[in-house]
């Protein structure tokens, strides 16, 4: 159909190119208007004074520049040096087409050696920021574990986005026809979910035509069209509006759409790698006229949407082949003690099955026959394997309906009603086969498929079917299909079954080598390990030996010295060996020597993650510390205290920083023994940094500089009265509040109405309502049963008083949420009621709900 059907349409030519077509106004809101080269050649059927201030014929033979503003056609034929080819489309929006004020929104496109632009005015005044709504959207995508599920959050979205009463996602099957796999709708909707719908709904022609026209839309199904005029160019071509998105659609889909009772529509393609996959079909019951800023938005959408669903398919095939990986892996594993497929039939089946479900399986090598679960006898799978040899040599076979190509197995249909047959020698002799058994199942078709449309009184035409009554088909004699992503694990299969035995020897062979050789490596690394762990050992045993007054002493001080280590690398490998606190090291060694005295410790500051290098060796200057503190410093004493600061330098080093006070008086020893030694040459000889101690006459000071390679990253903490709390990562601990029964959420911002949703699902709330205006908040409450309620208090042009009222008359518990943060001047009936400030989280909101005492 070349007849318009949308808005203004405009085609302008570059010199070189020939004259086109003059179309005038096309609905209530709309105009379109043709050029050749520079100037006006052919005119309309259709009045377009309301444009030029003059009809049409008036001004046929004008330059181009009498009817357009200057500064508009140096705009249009800027952005028509970008079109590439004739599948892309330019957008300018905002454009004072012909100087008097007037902004008009334009698509500009290429058709043949012409070039088309279409007009509808602007939306000025309006917000017009839908595009960015495109963004959470997807994000609100990428959280979904499977294509149907990121199938159901696609057309919650477009629908929260356009406004459709109903909008479903539309799968096409191999043979053309389709099944609505996704739906979200009103709560007074018919649902389409589940149905199938005959290939003929859906002509190939009009499926190459969504291939190349991403979004099609019809905003009121009774508005008249308007014909091009001339029909033709000079060579007898009718001009080519596929790529238009304001042009008339086939009468016979109006039709097709008054019988649904649908009154506008909108379909958003979806691509997969080039092929049309399926629709988002949108349907509203009254028309419906989008915006070219929500269209624009509802397009990039969907072309986000079809990434999304390459990508989740891509991720499903990845997860497919790392199974088929691990099933290649165990029937090696499996059969590395050699023999036959048959001998290791039990094993390898249930790795099968793990990958592709069935109800039977039969081996069948060299004429031995192996079966198990549901299958045919010997003696008939002797028939099915004479024909398996023509059917399926080589290759992969699958079928659901084995009864249709092979008669014999009607007499076993209820136990295999479908096969796959994986071929597992070279010649087409050795099969192993999964069977499928009988699967009776009725099928929903929108309307008789046999019956899609009849012959009416347009001549040959078609005229649409009228009844989409659902039409139940029962199926017999099939099984469940074999979908793709079995059908390609299977192949995978294959191959191992065909290579497992010649690359078993080999495989098993480098297998051992390579196992060889980590055991070697292995031993090298624990070799050295122990060695290092013996010199340590043996280094604290003879240094601890000097200062030991007796065998007892002797073996506490060994002992304590071995068990802070000890705790040090439980600390390490309880974290897998990743970084750890210096302030929960700090309160280990409190906590084993003086946990009596925690509430006289305290550590500030930032704390450090110490890599597992550099950590035994401060547990060990931390263990010193703490027991010299214990024996003979600020701890012995009642009111002894230590204080530890943490400070982060701006090089990325960390200070530590050891104040005793009111303990003994401190005097510098005559004797230094190996503790002092860990304390003051540890770090710079082990980590490369510095170490300084002070005997103070009013308590050791130490001082110490741990270089930045060790520290993984800072976080500032306390620690006091022996507990500590890290500040920068904290949050208030908070009695989280729960929900249930239904929720009204009135927003009058899409994307936040639907997080809202999400937060009140999420604390236990059955379902959601969201209304977006005072009018359709009122008519849930007048509808629905409401157990809680959030209430945007600014909804743009009104706010939600009203709402808050029929609540609180209802004696329905709510809280406010405002951009504002400040609470609305409603009067003191609500001074009680708590506001959350945007943006606000599920924290927030329970905590204002624990607040008035909702739960």
């Amino acid at each position: 159909m070349s007849d318009v059907h949308h808005p203004l349409r405009v085609d302008l030519t570059s010199c070189d190119l020939e004259p086109i077509h003059i179309i005038g106004r096309i609905q209530s809101f709309g105009y379109l208007v043709s050029f050749s080269s520079d100037w006006i050649v052919n005119h309309a059927s259709v009045n377009c004074s309301e444009l030029f201030g003059r009809n049409v014929r008036e001004i046929i033979g004008y330059p181009a520049y009498e009817c357009l503003a200057e500064q508009a056609l140096h705009d249009i034929r800027s952005r028509l040096q970008l079109l590439m080819n004739g599948e892309s489309v330019e957008r300018i929006f905002e454009i004072n087409a012909i100087g008097d004020g007037r902004l008009f929104d334009v698509a500009a496109h290429r058709s043949g050696r012409s070039y088309v632009l279409e007009f509808e005015p602007s939306e000025t005044g309006h917000r017009r920021d839908y595009a960015g709504y495109v963004r959470p959207m997807v994000d609100r995508m990428r959280k979904s574990d499977s294509v149907i599920e990121l199938c159901e959050i696609a057309a919650r979205q477009l629908r929260g986005l356009t406004g459709f009463d109903r909008v479903m996602v539309y799968r096409f099957a191999p043979d053309g026809a389709g099944e609505v796999i996704a739906e979200n709708r009103g709560s007074r909707i018919d649902s389409f979910k589940g149905q199938h719908f005959p290939a003929s709904d859906i002509p190939a022609q009009a499926r190459a035509l969504y291939a190349r026209n991403m979004l099609r839309i019809i905003a009121d199904v009774d508005d008249p069209t308007v014909p091009i005029v001339p029909t033709v160019n000079p060579r007898g071509e009718p001009l080519d509006l596929s790529m238009s998105g304001l042009r008339a659609v086939s009468p016979i889909h109006i039709e097709y759409l008054g019988n649904m009772g649908v009154k506008a529509s909108m379909s958003v393609s979806i691509m997969r790698r080039g092929k049309l996959w399926g629709l988002m079909a949108c349907h509203h019951y009254t028309p419906l006229r989008l915006s070219y800023s929500i269209r624009t938005a509802a397009e990039l959408f969907g072309e986000f949407f079809s990434f999304l669903l390459d990508q989740s398919e891509v991720d499903q095939a990845i997860r497919r082949r790392e199974k088929s990986l691990l099933v290649h892996d165990e029937i090696m594993a499996r059969l590395a003690g050699g023999g036959s497929l048959l001998s290791a039939f039990e094993d390898f089946a249930d790795s099968i099955a793990g990958v592709i479900p069935f109800d039977g399986i039969v081996g069948w090598v060299d004429g031995e026959f192996m079966s198990r679960g549901l299958t045919p006898t010997r003696d008939e799978f002797i028939g099915l394997a004479r024909f398996l040899n023509t059917a399926g040599a080589s290759t992969i076979w699958c079928t659901d309906h084995l009864a249709s190509v092979h008669e014999p197995a009607r007499a076993y249909v209820e136990r295999c009603s479908g096969l796959l047959a994986l071929p597992v020698s070279r010649a087409p002799r050795d099969y192993i086969v999964l069977c499928r058994k009988e699967f009776v199942h009725d099928i929903d078709w929108a309307g008789d498929p046999s019956k899609p449309m009849e012959l009416g009184p347009n001549g040959d035409r078609l005229t649409p079917r009228k009844s989409f009554a659902i039409w139940k088909e029962e199926r017999r004699a099939r099984s469940r299909p074999w979908e793709t992503d079995e059908i390609a694990s299977a192949e995978a299969l294959r191959i191992t079954l065909l290579e497992v035995v010649l690359r078993l020897a080999d495989a098993a062979h480098r297998e051992r080598e390579a196992a060889g050789q980590r055991q070697d490596t292995l031993i090298a690394e624990l070799n050295h390990r122990i060695r290092n762990i013996l010199n340590l050992i043996r280094s604290l045993v003879s240094q601890s030996h000097a200062g030991s007054d007796s065998i007892d002493q002797f073996a506490e001080i060994v002992g304590n010295r071995i068990h802070a280590l000890a705790r040090a690398h439980d600390q390490v490998t309880q974290t897998n060996w990743t970084p750890s606190s210096l302030r929960q090291l700090i309160l280990t060694e409190c906590r084993a020597y003086a946990s009596d005295s925690e509430n006289r410790i305290s550590v500030t500051g930032s704390d450090a993650l110490i890599r597992p290098r550099a950590f035994t060796s401060l547990a060990l200057v931390f263990h010193e510390l703490m027991t010299n503190s214990c024996k003979y410093g600020a701890l012995c004493a009642p009111g002894g205290s230590v204080s530890i600061r943490l400070e982060r330098r701006a090089s990325g080093e960390l200070d530590i920083h050891w104040l005793e006070a009111g303990g003994p008086t401190v005097a510098i020893p005559q004797r230094r023994g190996f503790g002092s030694t860990i304390i003051e040459r540890t770090i710079p000889h082990e980590l490369g940094g510095k170490a300084g101690v002070e005997f103070h006459p009013a308590g050791l000071r130490a001082h110490f500089v741990v270089p930045s390679q060790y520290i993984a990253y800072f976080e500032d903490i306390r620690l006091t009265q022996g507990e500590v709390d890290v500040i920068s990562r904290g949050t208030e601990k908070r009695t989280m509040a729960a929900l249930s029964g239904n929720a009204l959420v009135v927003e009058d911002n899409m994307i936040i109405a639907m997080e809202a949703e999400d937060i009140l699902r999420e604390m236990g709330c059955d379902d959601c309502h969201v209304a977006g205006s005072v009018k359709n908040a009122l008519a849930i409450l007048a509808d629905q049963e409401i157990a809680f309620a959030l209430l945007d208090i600014d909804l743009g042009t009104e706010t939600s008083e009203e709402i808050a009222d029929a609540l609180q008359s209802r004696g329905i518990p709510f809280v406010f949420a405002s951009g504002y943060g400040e609470y609305p001047e409603f009067g003191d009936s609500f001074r009680t009621i708590p506001i959350v400030a945007k943006p606000y989280s599920r924290d927030d909101i329970s905590a204002a709900i624990v607040r008035m005492g909702a739960n």
